[in-house]
């Protein structure tokens, strides 16, 4: 099959970045002729690319344009879409359907329904514009705080809802999780559209069960919405060993109230992320979002490391509760607490739940089955 994969790359690299990379090389690893379209947000690099961005969020010419002329260039069977933000637009889809050719997107994130993308307003969930109209969005100014990005960002949700962009036949849509496809769903799109695909990595190798491992560790963004600061007031009273990996606009904040036993390790090579996961006896996951499905998930499953997680979204139906890991509330640094120190107390629960944990991943995450699911949302899609 000819596949046509298409990403707007972050200007920090991130887990999308690495989904869209790891299902290239997957695809093309079993056979398929595959090329990439790709732009990337460090090109708006100056005022006049943000306005002229902003201006065209719903509907990029540019983007249109290369779309286009990739599909005239390699005439795939099948184009798939990552991240379309900004610089693409879901015009793009306008574009497959008019050369007749099916299309897939996967939904990583919130940001065809949700202004600011995450569902989230000052630190809580929020389904305000769901409930009662994208301009609650405009009013909070939900992306990034700007009143024009919120103006722009609810013009999209509303222009392509209108179009019908998301209903088309001819259109896929992957969620990574059943509660996220659940959502959207309510949210107006057509579930029989909607396919339940997550996220994957290529095995890293069992853990070495006589290595032996210690304390806590976060990977991840350091920013208001990953719940850190939820994190550091479970662990402060303790003596538990928490290393912290990752970069973001809090971790000056944070390192200012963190307690002596916190470390922080700044940005990493995924090959070092993948030794502290197998040094680490849970990995925490405090987050106040909904999330997509981080990606940190799926590496402490294949180094059988159990997960502790806040109970939300997707978390909560990835996260096995006594099983694979423990679950707390979002928000709530007591209850984050307990699991911590009820997990810690028992060794051997916790190397029992690490073991099932890479188990689960064997099952579910690795690459095997993961293309066996993309190639039959492909076949479906091609099918329409």
């Amino acid at each position: 099959m000819k596949i046509l994969v298409a990403h707007n790359r972050y200007q920090g690299r991130g887990g999308e970045d690495v989904v869209f990379e790891a299902e290239v090389d997957l695809l093309r690893g079993a056979g398929h002729s595959v090329e990439t379209l790709t732009v990337s947000n460090e090109a708006i690099n100056s005022l006049a690319a943000r306005i002229a961005t902003t201006l065209s969020i719903a509907d990029n010419m540019r983007g249109k344009q290369a779309m286009a002329e990739a599909i005239e260039r390699f005439r795939p069977d099948i184009v798939h879409v990552h991240n379309f933000f900004p610089l693409l637009s879901p015009a793009v889809f306008d574009v497959c359907r008019q050369r007749r050719v099916p299309a897939v997107v996967t939904l990583h994130n919130y940001r065809t329904i949700c202004t600011g993308g995450m569902l989230l307003r000052d630190g809580r969930i929020c389904h305000k514009c769901l409930d009662r109209g994208h301009l609650w969005g405009v009013a909070h100014r939900c992306y990034r705080g700007s009143l024009p990005g919120s103006l722009a960002s609810a013009y999209m949700i509303a222009q392509h809802q209108r179009r019908g962009t998301w209903t088309h036949p001819g259109l896929r849509l992957i969620a990574l999780t059943q509660f996220a496809r659940t959502l959207f769903a309510q949210a107006g799109f057509d579930a029989g559209r909607i396919d339940v695909k997550p996220n994957f990595m290529a095995d890293p190798g069992a853990p070495d069960p006589a290595t032996p491992r210690a304390g806590l560790l976060y990977v991840g963004r350091l920013s208001r919405e990953k719940g850190v600061g939820v994190l550091l007031d479970a662990v402060a009273g303790t003596d538990v060993p928490l290393r912290i990996v990752g970069e973001g606009p809090e971790r000056a904040a944070l390192e200012a109230r963190a307690p002596g036993h916190v470390s922080f390790l700044g940005a990493r090579s995924r090959a070092e992320v993948l030794r502290e996961m197998a040094n680490a006896q849970a990995l925490v996951v405090p987050s106040l979002w909904y999330e997509g499905f981080p990606m940190v998930v799926v590496e402490a499953f294949a180094r059988g490391t159990p997960v502790i997680a806040s109970e939300i979204g997707g978390l909560a139906e990835v996260v096995s509760a006594g099983k694979t890991g423990a679950l707390a509330p979002a928000g709530d640094a007591a209850a984050l607490r307990n699991r911590i120190t009820d997990l810690l107390a028992v060794p051997d629960r916790a190397a029992a739940w690490g073991q099932a944990a890479r188990a689960v991943y064997l099952a579910r995450y690795a690459p095997d089955e993961n293309l066996r699911l993309l190639e039959a949302i492909y076949a479906r899609a091609a099918a329409e």
